[in-house]
């Protein structure tokens, strides 16, 4: 598949959207922005809420593909979960549909499978320990759950209308891991956008579901289909893993919040602030 020459980028100034807003044009993207509110410096972006259908469909008109990193990250009551992250992904699609856009990159969570107990074990994992990307979903909060839906949603347009979906299961994209947890499911920001680019362009995806992170030596899942796309991930967190260890020391099994793949979001999840 051609590299597309527009790609709507919505979430835009969120924390992994101001990431991908510096990194994906040198994979040749052009990129339209969208969030919720004005971006600074970005007098062109879109400022648009996803629960306005006509302001949705305005925006991707035009674009080649999408980008979908919108929505509440953290935990939050159902209800503002259901408006930001269910019904306005589901908006998402409809417009896709509706302007004959083919191809979305949908920014799932490892929290759709958040209560999946992680490998144990020595580091590296056994390759036949790592979690696969069949594993069932077991969403470890409201927000898992919406990420859930939105990978069901996803099938669904591509059975149904015929629109591509890669679901990205995104472990912790920041410049650097910042707990013991992170160096098994971190994944860097170059990592991320080499992800990204790949999953706007590899040929005949349908809907592939994928976990997004670096090649860590404390790898605890299954990056074949990542990889089936043609991503090749360059980074580790391995050279934090000694200062990080010395600071928290090591996973306890005993602790719930150690236990399984969603970490504290399956005990004590951050709250959104807003």
């Amino acid at each position: 598949m051609p590299a597309p020459r527009t790609v709507l980028l919505t979430g835009a100034a969120g924390g992994l959207g101001s990431l991908m807003q510096n990194l994906l044009p040198a994979f040749g993207h052009e990129l339209r922005l969208l969030d919720l509110r004005p971006i600074d410096g970005e007098p062109d972006a879109i400022a648009a809420d996803l629960a306005d259908k006509d302001a949705v469909r305005e925006a991707v008109r035009g674009v080649d593909a999408i980008i979908h990193l919108a929505g509440i990250s953290l935990e939050a009551p159902f209800e503002k979960i259901l408006d930001a992250n269910i019904v306005g992904t589901y908006n998402l699609y409809e417009a896709a549909r509706e302007e004959g856009i083919r191809r979305i990159v949908f920014a799932s969570s490892n929290h759709a499978v958040g209560f999946t107990p992680r490998p144990q074990g020595d580091t590296p994992v056994d390759p036949d320990a790592l979690i696969p990307i069949d594993t069932p979903h077991r969403p470890d909060t409201f927000y898992g759950l919406s990420k859930a839906f939105g990978e069901d949603l996803a099938q669904f347009y591509w059975d149904k209308h015929g629109i591509e979906t890669v679901s990205v299961r995104i472990g912790s994209c920041f410049p650097e891991p910042t707990s013991v947890r992170m160096l098994s499911v971190w994944m860097s920001p170059a990592d991320g956008a080499r992800l990204f680019h790949a999953a706007l362009t590899a040929e005949g995806v349908g809907h592939t579901v994928v976990y997004g992170s670096s090649a860590n030596t404390r790898l605890w899942w299954d990056l074949t289909t990542a990889r089936s796309l043609g991503y090749e991930p360059q980074d580790d967190s391995e050279p934090y893993a000694e200062k990080l260890i010395a600071e928290h020391g090591e996973l306890d099994p005993e602790n719930v919040a150690h236990a399984y793949l969603g970490g504290h979001f399956v005990s004590d999840p951050p709250i959104w602030p807003y």
